[in-house]
């Protein structure tokens, strides 16, 4: 993707939350376009947050880290969406997930320090309200719906998810072993 296009991209993504046009200045100055490679990491656990990155094209993820090896997805991360930990972001805290790419990504990496200039408030204001419904909706997901919902939630809804995840990582994120995935899929295809 040309350097243009992808701040093409960055402007509109912020122009459609709201960014005041006289804040694309400080936006676009201050706004890196990355290309990072499978297994980099943006953001480490424990890290502070200083990023968010409007992904182009490729795949991310926040994952949680256990000391045993366990890993906990919290989120995948798809092109045009914004990757940044809200908990992280509004707190101030370390963040308790790491942000990696999981294949080779393009990204516009944005500094989180913009939102404190004037202009930014009701895109800042947008991100947060669509992220307070995307929480609403998955608390729904996983707590009112059984594995094999979910499973056809995705297949209906998030296709993509589907062909771009791994069988460990979908059953990861509905909350099943990939076992039991494996068997909610050739039930399906039975019926």
């Amino acid at each position: 993707m040309s350097h243009q296009a992808a701040f093409r991209a960055l402007t509109d993504f912020f122009l459609e939350l709201g960014l005041e046009p006289s804040a694309l200045a400080p936006l676009l100055d201050k706004a890196q376009l990355k290309s990072c490679q499978a297994g980099e990491v943006l953001l480490a656990q424990g890290g502070k947050q200083q990023s968010g990155f409007l992904l182009l094209n490729g795949l991310l993820r926040a994952c949680h880290y256990l000391s045993d090896g366990q890993q906990r997805c919290k989120e995948f991360y798809f092109p045009g969406e914004f990757c940044l930990l809200y908990s992280s972001f509004l707190s101030a805290e370390p963040a308790r997930y790491q942000l990696e790419a999981l294949e080779n990504s393009t990204l516009v990496v944005v500094p989180l320090s913009l939102f404190e200039l004037g202009g930014f408030q009701r895109a800042e204001l947008s991100l947060l309200r669509a992220q307070l419904r995307y929480k609403e909706q998955k608390e729904a997901f996983l707590l009112l719906k059984s594995p094999e919902q979910r499973y056809l939630w995705l297949k209906n809804h998030w296709p993509h998810w589907i062909s771009a995840l791994s069988q460990v990582q979908l059953a990861n994120y509905i909350g099943i072993t990939p076992e039991s995935l494996s068997r909610i899929r050739r039930r399906l295809n039975l019926s």
